[in-house]
């Protein structure tokens, strides 16, 4: 199972208040891409496709594809704001390395 932090939760629920009618929630998949091999990809979406694994975390929706799930079961998605930047970060168990950007892994 994939987890976002409290933090996570929030800016994702600010994110989906300030969008468009019907957008649902937040989708979060793995694409082939990026220094590392893979990459994180994030988007709003307003409505599950076949297949996917549908979360809510009190009541914020995040739809994971069943290519990226293998490569996401286990990540916690938090959500920083700090000097170095602002952002999701991936702690994600199925990471064998990640690149210096933190936006890829293997």
């Amino acid at each position: 199972m994939i987890a976002l932090t409290d933090n996570a939760v929030d800016a994702v629920r600010r994110v989906l208040e300030d969008s468009e009618d019907g957008v649902a929630g937040l989708r979060i998949s793995v694409e082939t891409g990026g220094c590392s091999g893979y990459l994180y990809k994030l988007g709003l979406e307003s409505e599950p496709l076949d297949g996917d694994a549908v979360v809510d975390f009190a009541g914020v929706k995040v739809f994971v594809d069943s290519d990226s799930w293998p490569l996401l079961d286990g990540a916690e998605v938090d959500f920083v704001e700090d000097v170095s930047g602002t952002g999701f970060v991936f702690n994600n168990p199925n990471a064998k390395a990640k690149c210096g950007c933190g936006k890829s892994f293997c």
